[in-house]
Parts: C-alpha cells; sequence; structure tokens
C-alpha cells in the first residue's frame, strides 16, 4: 500500500537557526542548511506526505513514544542552548493515523510504543530545526518519535525501525521519509572553550573515528558498522546513544541493508561534535 521513499542520516546543529540571523556567525551553516534545502527537495519530487523523525533531541526513560498529534504550533527557545536557538516560530500539521498504525507495529513486533496525539508535547528541536529548512510550507506532515533513550538496547531500537518500515508499506496509503537526527561524535566542547570549536570536532580520536564510519556507509560495509555501532555510540559520545540510527537502519535491512550512502552535506564539526547529511538509498 504505502511507500518508504527517502532515509537518511540529518544534522540539526542549532547554529544552523544562528546563520539565519545578522552578526558574526551569519552564513556559518549554509553548507548544512543547503543540504537540508537539498533533502526537502527530493521529498516533494518522491511525493512524500509525511516526514517521520527519529528525535535525539527527546528524552525518554521508558519505553518508546511517538508525538503524533494533529498540529504543531509554537515559538521555540532551547533550554540547553538559549543563546542559540531562541523565539523560532514554527508550525506544522501532524499525522496521527499513521502515528498509531507505528505504535501498534512496534508493539505487536514486541517493543512497546506508545502514540500520542491527545497530547500537549511539544516538538523538540531536532525536529523543529530540519523541519525549519526541509519544510517551510507547511506541505510535509511531521511525526517525532523519542530516539534520546537511556535505558533502551539498541536491538529494540532497530526492531522498532523494521516495524515501521512494514507498517508504512503494508497499513498506510501514502509515502513516507524517514530521517535520523543527530550527529555521529557528540562530544560538546568543554565550557570555556566553546568559541575555539565552533568549526571543530573536540579531538582528533573522535573526528577519525567519525571519518571512517562514513567511509563505511559510502562503501556500504554495514555488518562491520552494525557490529560496532553499540561500542562506537559509547565510545564517542554518540548522540541519544545513537538510537536513531539503529532505527533508521532496522528500518533499511540492518547488517543485510546493502545502499550506499550518499553525502548531502560532507562531515564537518560544530562545537565538538561530528556532523553530516547523508541519504541513505531506500
Amino acid at each position: 500500500m504505502g511507500k518508504l521513499a527517502l532515509a537518511a542520516k540529518i544534522t540539526h546543529v542549532p547554529s544552523m537557526y544562528l546563520s539565519e540571523l545578522p552578526g558574526p556567525h551569519q552564513g556559518c551553516r549554509q553548507a548544512a542548511i543547503d543540504g537540508h534545502k537539498e533533502i526537502g527537495r527530493r521529498c516533494r519530487e518522491l511525493g512524500v506526505d509525511t516526514i517521520v523523525v527519529f528525535d535525539t533531541h527527546w528524552l525518554v526513560n521508558s519505553g518508546y513514544h511517538i508525538n503524533s498529534a494533529p498540529h504543531f504550533k509554537g515559538v521555540y527557545t532551547s533550554n540547553e542552548l538559549p543563546h542559540f536557538i531562541k523565539n523560532m516560530p514554527y508550525e506544522y500539521s501532524g499525522n496521527p493515523e499513521l502515528g498509531s498504525l507505528l505504535a501498534a507495529a512496534a508493539t505487536a513486533a514486541g517493543v512497546h510504543t506508545r502514540a500520542h496525539d491527545a497530547t500537549t508535547l511539544a516538538l523538540e528541536y531536532g525536529t523543529l530545526v530540519p523541519m525549519r529548512f526541509m519544510n517551510p510550507d507547511q506541505q510535509f506532515k511531521v511525526i517525532s518519535v523519542s530516539a534520546l533513550c537511556t535505558v533502551h538496547n539498541l536491538q529494540d531500537s532497530a526492531t522498532l525501525g523494521a516495524a515501521f518500515r512494514q507498517a508504512i508499506e503494508e497499513q498506510y496509503d501514502g509515502t513516507v521519509a524517514i530521517f535520523a537526527s543527530g550527529s555521529l561524535s557528540h562530544r560538546f566542547a568543554q565550557n570555556g572553550v566553546s568559541e575555539q570549536f565552533l568549526h571543530r570536532v573536540w579531538s582528533p580520536f573522535l573526528e577519525t573515528t567519525d571519518h571512517q564510519v562514513v567511509e563505511m556507509w559510502q562503501r556500504g560495509d554495514w555488518k562491520t558498522f552494525c557490529a560496532m555501532l553499540p561500542e562506537y555510540a559509547e565510545k564517542c559520545h554518540g548522540e541519544g546513544f545513537m538510537h536513531d540510527t539503529a532505527m533508521l537502519l532496522g528500518a533499511l535491512g540492518w547488517d543485510q541493508y546493502t545502499g550506499k550512502a550518499e553525502i548531502v552535506t560532507p562531515y564537518f564539526g560544530s562545537s565538538g561534535t561530528g556532523q553530516i547529511n547523508a541519504v541513505f538509498p531506500v
């Protein structure tokens, strides 16, 4: 019935919003913004009606959760970095129907998941920043999935991703894109020296490992990457413990996936962390 049309690992660094504003950092993240716009353009070309974001800024301590409210509207300031993202307006439509299908499918697969439609849950900036650049005309409906999972198994997140794809293809009458919204290495620069690391990765170890991972993605070595993902997430401070990446790869076939990643925005450092926009062929 339905179709998963596009999958990607994307950045959501708050300096993308700062990049839009007048000041010393205006334009500093234009490449990342252009990458988001290109991914949004491809979604339009493919007829996508809903974007599902695995958001590593939505922290949960029990279970898996989907924000499938019918409508989102507000003005957002980051409590984490209020000097980067402040008073950012947003408005998008949600998709309660699809959210319910996704939750039911994941639960049936053994990963208990709740969809929240009658809710006051707001969106986090792992969803809001990409949607600002990919979805400025509100063409796409938006669903956000909790991916900062503090006490969860990566394999459960992969199972959830696989169940999501099955639900999309077998039960949903529409076309969907899924995005893992999070970094590669995610060791923020130490307080007091953050300005020096605005465009850098925290350490040579983290940057070198990130580059090796990107090379694995480009050559399609998913068996190696999936096997090393738990240790990579731990030792390289993976954002959200890299549950977003496990969800994405679960939807694509995990270590049986054969696609080769296309780099839309080349790897870059941001406040100590390693970032990229990469499309994973479906």
